[in-house]
């Protein structure tokens, strides 16, 4: 019988930071900025993760406009991910480059059809060769009951439309929606056609998001998940050309010869786009991703709070041991550690980053939030919001039915033996945007008891304790009756 050590592994219960000297006035002089991959900066270092009650465009956009970013979840047609993305990257735009038009033969039924599918409010309507003929809102058609009146009958003409050019600046921009308080600003060529369009609720809301995490066309960041099943490299150039700035490669288990391969194609196929990779939980697993061309590595198997992974095949490592052991190597490659999973409150965030991590994945909590995908549900006075594991019994056979394959028993008992997540209720949380403030404030603060001024001198000043089940229970609120 061979005799094999036996290593030691931590999670985030299992330590605490020891506190340092702080050489700043404020803690709102710390620096959270970070990278997502090589070349993407953040401004906070949060990424909400790729479930289907996690990150759908409404999440990702709140995520963008706070710092952060946001991964649109791969169980969805190709076509409709890619209308996810889209979302995204019109939510926010000094110039919207490719705006949404009506062809001027069009009808009320046509336009309202358009702008629910597109969720926005207004169409231009060009002619066949992209002359602009006028603009049509939700306005005009509000109340309009005759679905086959013909546009031209309810539209603003194009000789009453105030218009510009390509090369028009923001402060431009703004003075014509002042002078003529318009809320649409079409930009056309010389031959009038169709390049661009401008909106007021564009500069206002650009305006309101100082921090927001932004492309170098002013658009709002966002990444999209993908597979490595048979059509990977379809969905990936449809993402691609929606804009996506990021494909994240999302299985549960990323240290094999599959995901080393799409790896290289990926970047084979498409030349210099980011790719995310994972995940692992050893340094031989992030460096074998990194080597292939992995642009950040996620890291974590079975930390995550509907992950049952560990329980079922008797597999992973410990969060934060997981973090510590990759962190050298991320460091060595000049990769960035994504830390995916098990975050469950602040200061489990802190103590990730720490540990050498540049962002962190969240799940659970902001599966709570009004952004997620899912309707809010009451039981016993409390709301909650759905959360599941994307391993687990229902998302499988969800994914299936949605892929339209035959689903036979043997099928779902194969599903019932070995599924690796649960469905769970999360308590209601409110709107994202307000927990992430906190998470950020939290994140600020514990750096500032670190003595760190930034991320990195956070990795260079980090000093770990471990904690026994006395100090554990010392932690939290104790020998009192805590009012809820």
């Amino acid at each position: 019988m061979v005799v094999k050590e036996i290593e030691r592994g931590l999670t985030f219960d299992d330590v605490l930071l020891v506190p340092r000297r702080f050489p700043l006035h404020s803690r709102k002089e710390v620096s959270i900025e970070t990278f997502f991959t090589k070349k993407i900066r953040l401004n906070i270092p949060i990424v909400s993760s790729a479930m289907d009650t996690v990150t759908e465009s409404e999440m990702a956009i709140t995520m963008a406009r706070h710092g952060g970013i946001g991964v649109i979840h791969r169980f969805m047609s190709i076509e409709r991910q890619a209308q996810e993305v889209q979302r995204v990257k019109r939510a926010e735009n000094i110039i919207i480059e490719k705006p949404y038009t009506l062809p001027f033969k069009s009808t009320v039924g046509k336009a309202k059809e358009l702008m629910e599918n597109y969720g926005v409010g207004g169409l231009l309507v060009v002619e066949e060769d992209g002359k602009l003929k006028g603009l049509v809102t939700k306005r005009d058609i509000l109340f309009e009951e005759n679905y086959e009146k013909p546009i031209i009958d309810v539209m603003t003409p194009r000789e009453r439309l105030v218009v510009s050019t390509r090369k028009i600046t923001l402060e431009e921009a703004k003075e014509i929606f002042k002078k003529y308080k318009v809320e649409k600003l079409p930009l056309v060529d010389e031959e009038d056609k169709v390049v661009g369009l401008v909106t007021a609720k564009d500069i206002m809301i650009k305006s309101m998001y100082p921090n927001a995490a932004r492309d170098q066309k002013g658009r709002l960041l966002v990444a999209a998940a993908i597979g490595i099943r048979e059509g990977y490299l379809e969905r990936a150039k449809v993402l691609l050309d929606a804009s996506a700035d990021a494909l994240v490669i999302d299985v549960a288990h990323g240290h094999t010869d599959e995901v080393i391969r799409a790896v290289r194609k990926l970047k084979e196929t498409f030349g210099d786009i980011q790719v995310v990779a994972g995940n692992v939980a050893t340094p031989e697993g992030f460096e074998d991703l990194a080597s292939a061309g992995a642009d950040a590595v996620k890291v974590g198997i079975g930390p995550g709070t509907v992950c049952t992974t560990r329980i079922v095949t008797g597999v992973g490592v410990p969060q934060l041991t997981a973090i510590l052991s990759c962190a050298e190597k991320s460091i060595e490659w000049g990769v960035p550690i994504i830390a995916d999973g098990g975050i469950r409150n602040s200061g489990d965030l802190v103590k990730a980053i720490a540990a050498g991590a540049s962002t962190v994945m969240i799940g659970s909590l902001l599966a709570g939030t009004d952004e997620s995908p899912g309707a809010t549900i009451s039981r016993g006075g409390k709301k909650y919001k759905v959360y599941r594991g994307m391993a687990s019994f229902y998302a499988m056979l969800a994914r299936d039915f949605k892929e339209d394959k035959q689903i036979d028993l043997d099928s779902i008992v194969d599903y019932a033996y070995t599924s690796e997540g649960v469905e769970a209720y999360v308590p209601y949380r409110g709107r994202a945007s307000e927990l992430l403030n906190q998470l950020v404030a939290a994140l600020r603060a514990g750096m500032s008891y670190c003595g760190a001024r930034n991320i990195r001198e956070l990795w260079n000043n980090a000093k770990f304790i471990s904690l026994s089940e006395a100090g554990i229970k010392e932690s939290y609120p104790h020998d009192v009756e805590v009012i809820e």
